[in-house]
């Protein structure tokens, strides 16, 4: 099986789009709605345009995808952390469980994030109530560090993982990040 990783184009945001509308739809059943649930092709080639949106495909298409968003990019959200946020990540229904998502998370973490770029650390967001994302990301070792409501009324935790420890212990970091005690507890 062959299989290709490499950053989207504005040519690829109508089959990107609908891959993410199948793989979140399920969300909507448990009450969870993300930015992704509502928007449009347009959406979708604007974050192409302006972010960087990796998909790995296989015979099947678009089998994975992330989304890195720097904290220069423009955007109409506020950033809790000063690193790069992950986003937009999901994975072709016909292949859950086939190894594809941590693929296409471990080539942004490591092989673009902490190799290219050498950022010291990328933070994600997951809803509080989502029944497993949370303990997912944590076994990829990412830490709770904030929480707030996303526009569409969803408590959301923020999760940081430390990419390059040296870079990261070495600016100060402190002054940009809510620790979980100053934000309350997180699930």
């Amino acid at each position: 099986m062959s299989e290709t990783i490499r950053l989207a184009n504005e040519s690829d945001a109508q089959a990107l789009h609908s891959m993410l509308q199948k793989a979140y739809a399920s969300l909507q059943e448990h009450n969870i709605h993300f930015t992704i649930t509502r928007a449009s092709v347009e959406d979708v080639r604007t974050v192409i345009r302006n972010e960087s949106t990796f998909l790995l495909e296989t015979e099947l298409g678009i089998t994975a995808t992330a989304t890195v968003r720097f904290p220069w990019t423009p955007s109409k959200y506020s950033s809790p952390a000063p690193w790069p946020f992950i986003h937009w990540f999901a994975v072709n229904e016909q292949a859950k469980g086939q190894g594809y998502g941590a693929k296409i998370i471990n080539y942004a973490e490591e092989t673009f994030l902490r190799d290219q770029v050498k950022a010291p650390a990328v933070y994600l967001a997951t809803a509080i109530r989502h029944p497993w994302l949370t303990a997912l990301y944590q076994r990829r070792g990412y830490e709770a560090f904030h929480t707030a409501t996303n526009p569409l009324g969803v408590e959301l935790v923020y999760l940081r993982k430390i990419l390059r420890q040296d870079i990261y212990e070495a600016q100060e970091q402190k002054e940009y990040v809510r620790t979980v005690a100053d934000s309350g507890s997180l699930v």
